[in-house]
């Protein structure tokens, strides 16, 4: 990072790029927070944490944290079972489960991740966003689960149609959006201005100028909502009910951090993420929150996804980014005030259509089906369970996809000179191939002499090696160079 500081092109590159984190995290923060239900100052200060704290540390240089989607649910039902004051002591304890899942360096088994997986990650987080964020386009309350979100969209199209204040907040939306898509048809010069940056700042200027009567952000006071948990609280956590809670806050919160650091690598070109190092920072910047009285924090996707895309080099945009919330949300809280909620919604339903790639589908699917399988189940399944459960799918899936894949084996049954039956074994003889294979070992005439050749076997399981002595020593054959496999 001190490099960046001397090299002017990289420093505004982070600088800028930090903006378009910031705006992209500021709805972020608010709406997971007021999902969660829980005050949007919390979501703030979790935010500020990710930049702030986590931003210093080692671990992926330019993976952004802050609250997450994927834990709105989890949080909720533990605010309703434990209540608000109780939240801060959970998520301090799973930090500090996540620093000892670090010491013990279990972040590096994250990274046997197939790349299917993550664009199906990438995939689902995108359409939950789209379809969540279109509601708030419209200011009209959106629903929980993501299959309510899609069902609830003809009655959304209806609510814009037959309420002139939802087409009034979904035409600031749709103007942000259209703002995002034709900035990059400006000359170079005018793209020196993040496109986000420009859309939510011409959206706000016509709205004020307009004076439309639209929802804004609204933030009372961050020191406020500080809420460091007692001791009553973390003594309401004897219960195996809630310690359950505590490591599943901790197990998902480092799945999801280190599952968006795999999709983030695959983004640039710069150094590559430490997953133990990583998992040891989303542990002290959970401790912290957990301290604060604040929303849990991970790796968000979307924000390290809109960072790299930004051009950011360096970890200095994620901390600047921490450093705008603070700003923004505590000394200036006016100027948050102005801006549209339709207007930042615009941007993360933008930030959703760049995740999902359209473009790579036909392609996958021609090339590599079973790939686009995986793909798709994971985005699926992300969007009808939740992040954890939807990826855990796609991997079990990819690791099916690949057993079946390796045990592909190949039988060629020909005639030699002498009479004999050739039986050749080419590829991987698994268990799973045993029905295939005994069927045409025992569709071969009994009358002639039969010999295998495992020459070319690659694997061969116990299962296989015993079926194909006792099938055989059944037909006194004999098995060509089985010591070499």
């Amino acid at each position: 990072m001190l490099s960046t500081l001397k090299k002017p092109a990289h420093l505004r590159r982070d600088v800028l790029a930090s903006l378009v984190v910031f705006l992209v995290a500021l709805p972020l923060c608010v709406g997971i927070a007021v999902a969660s239900g829980v005050p949007a100052e919390l979501g703030l200060i979790t935010g500020i944490v990710g930049g702030l704290v986590v931003g210093f540390l080692p671990g992926s240089s330019l993976q952004v944290s802050g609250p997450a989607a994927g834990l709105t649910v989890l949080v909720f039902e533990a605010v309703q079972e434990f209540g608000l004051g109780v939240l801060g002591a959970i998520v301090l304890l799973a930090g500090l489960v996540q620093l000892v899942l670090g010491a013990l360096r279990f972040g590096r088994f994250f990274r046997a991740i197939t790349i299917a997986v993550v664009q199906g990650m990438l995939a689902g987080i995108g359409l939950v966003l789209i379809f969540g964020q279109l509601y708030t386009m419209a200011d009209v309350k959106q629903p929980r689960s993501g299959l309510d979100k899609i069902a609830g969209l003809p009655h959304l199209a209806t609510e814009i149609a037959t309420s002139s204040a939802a087409l009034t907040a979904f035409a600031i939306g749709a103007a942000t959006i259209a703002v995002l898509v034709l900035w990059k048809k400006l000359p170079a010069q005018a793209q020196t201005v993040p496109a986000p940056l420009a859309a939510v700042a011409l959206v706000t200027a016509v709205t004020a100028v307009a004076g439309w009567s639209v929802p804004r952000v609204e933030v009372q006071g961050l020191l406020s909502a500080v809420q460091p948990p007692g001791m009553s609280d973390f003594a309401s956590l004897g219960s195996l009910a809630a310690l359950g809670t505590v490591i599943a806050f901790a197990l998902i919160a480092s799945a999801e951090s280190l599952f968006s650091a795999a999709a983030v690598d695959r983004m640039h070109d710069g150094p590559r993420t430490d997953y133990d190092k990583e998992l040891m920072a989303q542990g002290v910047g959970n401790t912290v929150c957990g301290v604060l009285g604040a929303l849990p924090l991970t790796a968000v996707i979307v924000r390290s996804s809109a960072n790299v895309q930004a051009g950011a080099k360096t970890k200095l945009s994620r901390i600047l980014h921490g450093l705008w919330l603070v700003l923004f949300a505590a000394l200036v809280p006016t100027a948050i005030g102005i801006i549209p909620l339709a207007a930042l919604a615009g941007v993360l339903v933008h930030a959703g259509c760049k995740l999902v790639p359209v473009k790579d589908l036909v392609p996958l699917w021609r090339e590599h089906r079973g790939e686009a399988v995986v793909l798709a189940v994971t985005a699926i399944a992300i969007i009808t369970t939740n992040l954890f459960e939807g990826v855990l799918l796609g991997i079990v899936l990819a690791v099916v996809k690949c057993a079946w894949e390796t045990s592909h084996l190949h039988l060629d049954v020909h005639e030699t000179t002498d009479g004999r039956l050739l039986v050749t074994l080419t590829g991987s003889a698994t268990f799973l191939r045993l029905p295939r294979m005994l069927e045409t070992l025992e569709a071969l005439p009994h009358d002639r002499p039969v010999e295998l050749d495992l020459s070319e076997v690659r694997h061969l399981d116990h299962a296989c090696r015993i079926t194909l002595e006792n099938w055989a020593q059944q037909r006194g054959t004999t098995i060509d160079m089985l010591a070499k496999v």
